[in-house]
């Protein structure tokens, strides 16, 4: 088996052809501002009607649904916390997302994902430390995920960009 591949893009998510990509949602899954409003412009008036039969997501959960127009196959639903200064359980649930969001890919055999950076904009949190956790999930994940295969931290601006790869050069 071919070692797994995780990379840092800078791309637009909703322009990715991966078995799945991430939507950084808000707790309704009904859209909102950011890569969610991006995602469900790009998916079209199918995603929304798909969201609402999930009667929405608690922070650090994930839903599954198909990626309707996107060229994705499916997009997992995955809501970050609010950052209020790292005292809140912040790191826990942002870990959790990406657990859960791997787990769900793993779980339906899915061999790539395509990750935004969760929480890293309305929500406020602050970007370097979202890095740390992001690629800690998704190595530790990898260590042991049999279907999932390649892993994308895409990445909307070069500030994105350059953290993300700051973080994957590191040792571990």
């Amino acid at each position: 088996m071919s070692e797994p591949l995780i990379e840092a893009q800078r791309v637009d998510i909703t322009r990715l052809a991966v078995d799945a990509i991430v939507n950084a949602a808000n707790e309704t899954l009904l859209g909102g501002s950011g890569v969610d409003g991006s995602i469900h412009r790009a998916a079209g008036p199918g995603l929304l009607a798909a969201c609402r039969r999930l009667n929405g997501c608690p922070t650090g959960e994930a839903r599954m649904t198909g990626g309707h127009q996107l060229s994705a196959r499916h997009v997992i639903h995955t809501v970050g916390p609010v950052w209020n200064g790292g005292q809140n359980q912040e790191p826990e649930l942002l870990a959790a997302c990406y657990r859960q969001c791997l787990h769900l890919a793993e779980q339906s055999k899915l061999s790539s994902i395509a990750f935004p950076a969760i929480s890293c904009g309305a929500y406020g949190y602050p970007l370097r430390a979202a890095t740390v956790v992001a690629v800690r999930e998704v190595r530790t994940f990898m260590q042991t995920a049999e279907s999932l295969r390649h892993v994308i931290f895409a990445c909307f601006n070069d500030a994105t960009l350059e953290s993300y790869q700051t973080e994957l050069a590191r040792p571990h």
